[in-house]
């Protein structure tokens, strides 16, 4: 124990450590896993076995020292060692040793005490040293960063952290080894923006192309009709206008609103199912060789507040052991209520926002109409419409931290282990999340523009409906999505740097100042030197932020429903999603590395819930882009009248300025051939990806081969060792 006196408070730092037999008691306790036999670990980067095979050079490889090996594995089990010691004559630091790895597990175990020992009430679930930390009892509690001069930690700084890093292979068996499973396998997931790189390389193509077709795909109406087309006023108090002045505006369009979209959606659709395939043959190989492939049905164990307040006991019937449980009729009540919570929460506070923001924008460019600047009456709408996006990001991120919160307190105390409880915590914050980043994207592309007819206007609390504007919604859904997308990425970013500084703030202002002594010699003054030399691990690290977990850090990819629900509209989301993960892995792993305390070592088999929204994201934006394509783009109404009236436009604007409606209001019979087209594409569109999606999911096996075999070896050298045992 050492004392530090501070300007203000006192600071006892206490080192705790266990013997050996508390450590192979919880060893055992929590299913920990001793090494059988050296196996060859296969390689995950798929681009170094392909490079490998042709000979060539690979840029993306380093040689990381000191690479972890790869065992076979069994349980451990406390008999089974002390028959081996007697049998072998084995030295209790060798096995320690090859027991606890160098993922220091017995920080593990040291936690496990920690987390399930009650210091009040257990009814009231005073239970844990994280209670004890929440209501500041204790400051901190962390293990301590390695000091080593080259140990893990300078390993991955160097290999890792560095921003000249950027172009090479994570090294994640050393990640894992440092920090855990459920570290490294976030940062094995984030290793998708490998997989954005052809994505952003399509999207950006497409992109281009649509600056060709602004000088082919234009109706000559557009900019040469003159005085041809007046046009109605788009509020109340405006005046007509003619529809020659929407020229670059309309050409504009045409850089998201082309016959390279329907490409873009096919190919994005397709792209993600194959990425969702590859991510879980990965995973299974990652789960497999760190031990973890048993681990949420087995081996998990209850959470230290879930046992504390769970009122009976019932026998698992995997492992046969009395394990703490809710019964289901109190389960199902405070899940009812749950879900009354989130619906009111969606229905009411997201709905009362979008409203908000919708009359906004129609009342400011009312507003800067009537004012008496002729520029800003010229763009109106547009500054409207800006604005607007502008506004609904700061609502997004303001209701992010209530949603958050509100979901912290739907999700206590009702949920067995660790896992089931982030998974259902982060499934309420992704309902909310969901509902809360795309109920505008959705709005403006699939609501937006129901304004009515001349003489029939529809009306919102007595404010005529918005219209999009002159390039269509489409362009408006572009500008919405880069608003929201880019904009939160530089928020990110900012707040990223804001923690650098916070983290320097820390530093300086808890840097201890020893408590004076009087001199009393050189010796002695050496000794109080070579003391403090030996409390700066434990000093330097509390100097260190407070790591919040990895839910914030998965947060942040709600950009890959960005870039496949809406990708029909922004083909750029792809590439800007690319520079924004390049930058967020450099910027994670200097955190971890540097500016936090080392984290308490988790397991996990796999990204837990994320994966089934990741799924449920790429069903989403199938129809979502069939959608857009159909209704939303001009492709159709474009591809229709090449076909049956004029294949160069002429006279393109005539056919459809009017809404497909004759003198009278009613529709032509050319607007019902039109929704059966529209209607006939989206069924072919989503028939055709789901089909291919489906077939590549029945192709590609979930669990590689040599996976399957190495798990057959494995059970199998384990019933030898447990034959020998006996």
């Amino acid at each position: 124990q050492k004392v530090v006196l501070q300007e203000k408070k006192k600071i006892c730092f206490v080192l705790l450590s266990a013997p050996w037999s508390v450590l192979c008691y919880y060893a055992e306790e929590i299913s920990l896993r001793v090494p059988l036999q050296v196996v060859e670990a296969p390689n995950l980067n798929w681009s170094e076995v392909v490079l490998s095979k042709l000979s060539l050079p690979n840029p993306l490889s380093q040689d990381v020292p000191n690479p972890p090996a790869d065992f076979y594995t069994c349980q451990f089990r406390t008999n089974k060692l002390q028959m081996r010691r007697r049998g072998e004559q084995k030295d209790d630091s060798a096995t320690l040793i090859a027991m606890e790895s160098s993922t220091d597990n017995s920080y593990g175990s040291l936690y496990e005490i920690l987390a399930r020992t009650p210091y009040g009430s257990v009814k009231k679930g005073e239970v844990g040293i994280d209670r004890l930390v929440s209501e500041q009892v204790f400051s901190a509690a962390y293990p301590l960063h390695e000091p080593q001069c080259l140990g893990l930690r300078q390993i991955l700084y160097a290999y890792w952290a560095q921003w000249s890093c950027w172009r090479r292979y994570q090294p994640l068996d050393h990640i894992r080894e440092y920090f855990g499973e459920k570290i490294a396998l976030y940062f094995a997931w984030i290793f998708y923006t490998a997989w954005l790189l052809p994505a952003s390389l399509v999207g950006t193509v497409i992109f281009l192309i649509g600056f060709g077709l602004m000088a082919t795909d234009v109706p000559k109406e557009v900019c040469n009709s003159g005085n041809r087309f007046i046009m109605c006023p788009i509020c109340n108090i405006c005046s007509y206008w003619n529809y020659s002045s929407i020229c670059s505006t309309y050409k504009a369009g045409l850089l998201f609103d082309n016959g390279g979209t329907v490409f873009l959606s096919v190919f994005m659709s397709l792209w993600a199912v194959t990425f969702l395939e590859y991510w879980k043959r990965t995973c299974s190989t990652l789960s497999h060789r760190w031990d973890c492939s048993d681990f949420q049905d087995i081996e998990e164990r209850p959470r230290p507040e879930f046992t504390a307040m769970a009122p009976m006991t019932v026998r698992n019937p995997v492992t046969g052991a009395e394990e703490p449980y809710f019964p289901e009729k109190k389960r199902v009540n405070r899940t009812l209520t749950g879900c009354m919570v989130i619906i009111i929460m969606q229905v009411a506070v997201v709905l009362m926002f979008l409203i908000a923001v919708i009359l906004y924008r129609t009342i400011l460019s009312i507003v800067i109409y009537k004012s008496d600047f002729s520029f800003f009456n010229l763009s109106a709408g547009r500054i409207a419409s800006l604005s607007g996006s502008v506004l609904n990001l700061l609502v997004i991120l303001l209701l992010s931290r209530v949603y958050t919160a509100l979901a912290h307190i739907l999700t206590r105390w009702m949920h067995r282990t660790q896992t089931k409880y982030e998974d259902m915590f982060i499934l309420k914050v992704f309902i909310f999340q969901f509902v809360n980043f795309y109920s505008s994207p959705v709005y403006v592309a699939f609501f937006k523009g129901f304004v009515g007819y001349p003489g029939n206007y529809n009306t919102l609390f007595g404010v005529r409906n918005e219209d999009c504007g002159a390039g269509g919604c489409l362009i408006e859904l572009a500008q919405e999505l880069l608003v929201i997308m880019v904009g939160k990425q530089l928020i990110n970013n900012i707040q990223e740097f804001f923690s650098k500084l916070k983290s320097w703030w820390q530093k300086r202002k808890l840097r201890p100042q020893l408590k004076e002594k009087k001199k009393k010699g050189a010796n002695e003054e050496e000794a109080q030197g070579d003391e403090e030399e030996e409390v700066r691990p434990w000093e330097d690290d509390y100097q260190l932020l407070v790591c919040e977990g990895l839910f914030s850090e998965y947060l942040e990819m709600l950009q890959f429903g960005f870039i496949t629900i809406f990708v029909a509209a922004c083909p750029l989301a792809p590439l800007f999603a690319l520079i924004n993960n390049w930058v967020e892995i450099r910027l994670d792993a200097h955190k971890f590395v540097t500016e936090y305390r080392r984290p308490v070592v988790e397991r996990a088999q796999d990204i837990g819930i994320w994966f089934p929204i990741l799924q449920f994201i790429t069903h989403m934006a199938v129809l979502s882009n069939a959608f857009l394509i159909a209704f939303t783009s001009s492709f159709l109404p474009r591809l229709y009248y090449r076909y049956t009236r004029d294949s160069t436009l002429s006279g393109f604007i005539d056919f459809t300025y009017r809404g497909f409606r004759d003198e009278n209001g009613e529709y032509l019979p050319e607007y019902f051939h039109l929704l059966a087209i529209r209607l006939g594409f989206i069924i072919v569109f989503e028939h055709v990806v789901f089909f291919i999606g489906r077939l590549i999911d029945l192709m590609v096996p979930d669990i590689p081969e040599e996976v399957e075999m190495k798990i057959k070896r494995e059970h199998y050298m384990a019933k030898e060792a447990l034959a020998e045992n006996q």
